[in-house]
């Protein structure tokens, strides 16, 4: 078992539950799955970009990617419908929580100039969403093998009734948010 899942099952659930108030567990906010997409607008004219951020992506979550289509034609960008333009993972279960725990841990802290993640992310349904600028601030991935830098958003799905459960859950793991950082630094 992943350790953020067992340290969520032994000691966070409870706490969450009397912190929350809930009186049945099943309005206990809870992750259900983290979805990691990249998008690469370069692959319209180099489809060899699409190749190194999918092995990229591989290397960084554990799973292997899907290749994800353009909706529609864009002419500006000269885009066709239906071509290859990026690659996304949806993460669950211990795969999941260990990404997560990776995350929280070693990548975010490896951020320059990192000030916190906004807690205004959340969607009206409790989902937190964030980007990242380049896929380096992972340990897995070696500097040396980086022939072009990706970005990528990370959006973590949450089972919860409100955007506040979501955000109390997040906390618990240990996401670093803006005004928790600002708080820390005056004691």
């Amino acid at each position: 078992m992943a350790r953020l899942k067992e340290e969520y099952k032994k000691t966070l659930f409870p706490d969450l539950m009397r912190k929350l108030k809930c009186k049945n567990p099943h309005q206990v906010p809870k992750l259900e799955k983290v979805v990691v997409n990249m998008g690469v607008g370069g692959a319209v004219q180099d489809s060899k970009l699409l190749e190194e951020a999918k092995e990229h992506l591989a290397t960084i979550t554990g799973q292997r990617p899907i290749l994800t289509k353009a909706r529609k034609s864009i002419a500006a960008f000269k885009l066709r419908k239906g071509k290859h333009i990026g690659c996304k993972v949806t993460l669950r279960g211990n795969i999941m929580y260990e990404f997560l725990d990776r995350l929280i841990n070693f990548a975010i802290p490896r951020v320059r100039d990192f000030r916190g993640l906004s807690p205004d992310s959340f969607d009206r349904d409790g989902n937190y969403s964030f980007g990242v600028t380049e896929q380096l601030i992972f340990t897995e991935i070696a500097y040396e093998k980086v022939k072009h830098t990706f970005g990528m958003d990370i959006t973590m799905c949450i089972k919860s009734e409100c955007t506040d459960d979501s955000r109390e859950l997040l906390r618990a793991f240990g996401m670093p948010f803006k005004k928790d950082i600002k708080s820390k630094k005056k004691k």
